[in-house]
């Protein structure tokens, strides 16, 4: 089993590692850069001209290396469509900016495909192994993964400003859900689950060379939506572990869900970028990037250990503990940022 994980994610490194410089030269090229000179945004945090595009090398790594190990069954070929079409409509918006209701849209409409496929949310276990089962309430399935999906795919992408943030963590997901399977690498139905870790991990791996500190290209919405839409997927595979993912994922996830709070409290759409991201907060006070990076990386490392070392019940009682920690913690520094901002 270790030897699927450890293949899977070779190969999907070896072909991101080595298509990621033809997407950076080819979007030079073509003049496809996100220059902070002329993209007047508050969340642009970069000084100099980067490429974006940083989905294209992650779609070709994951989709050869899925479709070299795994076979091409119906589930596998519609995360495949959905990987694809994330990805186009992610480059689009890399190049000229997409309405973030049509990004919207999208991501239902990927999710419609996922669960047409077949991958779909089919029961929940709660922390006292009690099985709430979907399969009398099709509906209800739909809206829960729909839901899933699309929180992932927006979420997951918001941690993405600074150089090296999300590939990082992005491999570290994967491979705490890889290792998972690991452990119950005598149910067959697991297999998939770790290749497919493997080369999600191994392709933003391969990113992460380029992408980390100075950064040569940046993932952009195709890199960063496609990290939403294949980590919600391996959290269904795996067994709609969902508190599992939450868990490892609780920075970006308790982040996101402060900003979606905010945003909404002062009457704002929360689907209009700003910057009051965590990354932002902690740029404002004065850390530098490749520590907040490095910080994102050590955080979702240890809660990958607690994920892998903790019970049903026991995950509980640590993501409440993570909500308290976390969530807490940036509401004071956004708290202390502003204060001192209006003096």
């Amino acid at each position: 089993m270790n030897i699927l994980l450890t293949k899977s994610l070779l190969l999907s490194f070896f072909i991101a590692v080595t298509t990621t410089p033809l997407v950076i030269k080819f979007f030079q090229k073509k003049g496809w850069v996100d220059d902070p000179k002329t993209h007047h945004h508050p969340k642009v945090v970069h000084r100099y001209p980067v490429p974006r595009g940083g989905g294209i090398p992650v779609f070709l790594a994951v989709s050869i290396t899925a479709l070299f190990f795994l076979p091409a069954d119906h589930h596998l070929l519609a995360i495949l469509v959905a990987a694809l079409i994330t990805t186009v409509v992610g480059v689009i918006d890399d190049i000229k900016e997409v309405s973030p209701y049509w990004r919207l849209l999208v991501n239902f409409f990927v999710a419609a495909i996922i669960i047409k496929g077949g991958v779909a949310i089919n029961f929940i276990t709660n922390p006292f192994d009690t099985v709430f089962s979907f399969e009398k309430f099709p509906l209800i399935k739909i809206i829960i993964t729909s839901l899933w999906l699309v929180w992932c795919m927006n979420i997951i992408g918001w941690s993405g400003g600074v150089d090296g943030q999300l590939p990082g963590f992005v491999v570290i997901s994967a491979l705490v859900i890889g290792a998972l399977g690991l452990k119950f690498s005598q149910d067959i139905t697991q297999w998939p689950v770790v290749t497919l870790s493997g080369a999600i991990a191994g392709g933003y791996l391969g990113l992460l060379v380029f992408n980390a500190y100075p950064q040569k290209i940046i993932p952009g919405y195709s890199g960063k939506s496609l990290a939403g839409l294949m980590l919600g997927v391996l959290a269904i595979l795996s067994g709609a572990k969902l508190a599992t993912a939450i868990l490892v994922l609780a920075v970006p996830m308790i982040d996101g869900g402060i900003v979606i709070t905010r945003r909404l409290l002062n009457k704002k759409s929360p689907f209009w970028g700003d910057a009051q991201h965590l990354h932002h907060l902690l740029l404002k006070a004065g850390i530098p990037k490749p520590k907040i990076a490095l910080f994102y990386w050590i955080l979702s490392f240890l809660l990958g250990i607690l994920v892998l070392n903790l019970n049903s019940q026991q995950k509980l009682y640590a993501l409440a503990m993570a909500f308290l920690l976390i969530g807490g913690g940036i509401i004071l520094l956004q708290y202390f940022i502003n204060r001192s901002e209006k003096k």
